[in-house]
């Protein structure tokens, strides 16, 4: 009997049992020596399943209308204050976007008017070699 009950007791605690051999475990620890853990659980299994589920009463009239009503507004309001804060950012990063795309337009405009002056001095770049004006004006005077 002892080992009967150890293996019911091994297959219920894996989840393996059903419900005849927990019927047949329930009996069989009942008449056994020993095994007080399991026949304390097995009892107050019992105990809870004898008790009746309280009935709650849930209150009906304007009091449960008041706080939908009261809840709905508290939603809307926070979608609304969300909706134009989102939107608040929304316009902040596009006017940041946009003053960048200036920004670089200008620095692109000043690159490319450096650049067309630095290729009109390529020919006064032999210049800064020379020391004074007497030198670039010496050829010139003997001829």
């Amino acid at each position: 009997m002892k080992k009967r009950i150890e293996e019911l007791l091994e297959k219920y605690w894996n989840g393996e049992s059903s419900l005849e051999e927990e019927k047949e475990l329930k009996s069989l620890l009942q008449n056994a020596e020993g095994f007080e853990e399991e026949k304390e659980l097995f009892a107050g299994f019992e105990e809870y399943a004898s008790l009746e589920p309280e009935q709650v009463r849930i209150p009906k009239g304007k009091i449960r209308k008041m706080r939908i009503s009261w809840m709905s507004y508290a939603a809307s309001a926070a979608i609304l204050i969300g909706t134009f804060w989102g939107w608040g950012i929304f316009q902040q990063k596009q006017a940041e976007q946009e003053a960048y795309e200036e920004v670089m337009m200008a620095f692109a405009l000043i690159q490319t008017n450096l650049s067309k002056g630095q290729d009109r001095l390529k020919p006064m770049n032999e210049l800064k070699y020379l020391n004074t004006t007497e030198q670039l004006f010496k050829d010139q005077t003997k001829k």
